[in-house]
């Protein structure tokens, strides 16, 4: 479904992704590692065609994503790709919650649309806001409005990028229950490794300088303590109680 080869992008001088290639399967579940500046969020856009690669070749069901493509099919791919970003405030500016979900369906030109709202609201837990304006909701609500807004129309692909930066540790819980039983490709990015094992099996790991240091089994990455270093995803200091200094993987967000 997904195929990345030797992808590379820059914005002027500065480079965001260099040489990344990875494929996946339909409906297969990725979570993307990485420290704060290492790529995720552009790639997961690239994913998206947000950005368009400037080297190497991005492939979305044996289309090529660039611009001369997204102007043929462009309408199908954003019907099938959702992207949830890390601050949902730059997705909602519709004047009710309602409004929100709905407007992806109006887009399709629906024929469900007041269920369809309905339905998503209650799994998302957010029924009882549909009448409220998504810019008064706390940072929680936002975010399960904005996921809300993206799953209506049913995507094929969803793409979120530190899903629960927002969330307490319950909603938390519950978007991990929701997406184990999403039938989508699914590519979750976070830099907590503490959640990484909720959301996939399957690791990527981009490094401080943009390239992919690790593809592969996420059970097997807990193991690759250099690896993790590099990725600057663990770190190192002196416990209180033997002050030996030691690498540790912490939770934090």
């Amino acid at each position: 479904m997904i195929e990345c080869n030797k992808i590379g992008i820059n914005f002027e001088d500065k480079e965001a992704l260099k040489d990344l290639s990875f494929h996946m399967q339909e409906n297969e579940h990725l979570v993307l590692l990485g420290c704060n500046g290492s790529g995720k969020s552009t790639l997961l856009r690239v994913l998206a065609g947000l950005y368009f690669t400037q080297t190497g070749s991005y492939r979305y069901n044996h289309n090529s994503i660039d611009k001369k493509n997204m102007k043929m099919i462009g309408r199908t791919f954003r019907q099938e790709v959702g992207i949830l970003f890390q601050n949902p405030d730059t997705m909602l500016f519709n004047p009710t919650v309602y409004d929100e979900i709905a407007f992806g369906l109006h887009e399709m030109e629906s024929n469900e649309i007041d269920e369809r709202v309905h339905q998503i609201a209650k799994e998302c837990q957010i029924e009882h806001l549909l009448d409220r304006s998504p810019l008064k909701l706390s940072g929680g609500e936002k975010q399960k409005t904005a996921l809300a807004a993206i799953l209506a129309p049913r995507p094929k692909m969803l793409l979120l990028d530190e899903p629960t930066a927002n969330l307490d540790p319950k909603s938390t819980g519950w978007l991990v229950d929701l997406l184990y039983d999403l039938e989508v490709t699914l590519v979750v990015s976070t830099h907590n490794l503490s959640m990484a094992s909720e959301f996939a099996s399957r690791a990527l790991v981009l490094g401080p300088s943009h390239q992919l240091l690790y593809d592969g089994d996420l059970i097997k990455l807990w193991q690759e303590k250099e690896l993790l270093d590099m990725a600057n995803l663990i770190h190192r200091h002196r416990h209180n109680t033997t002050k030996q200094n030691g690498l540790h993987i912490h939770n934090w967000e």
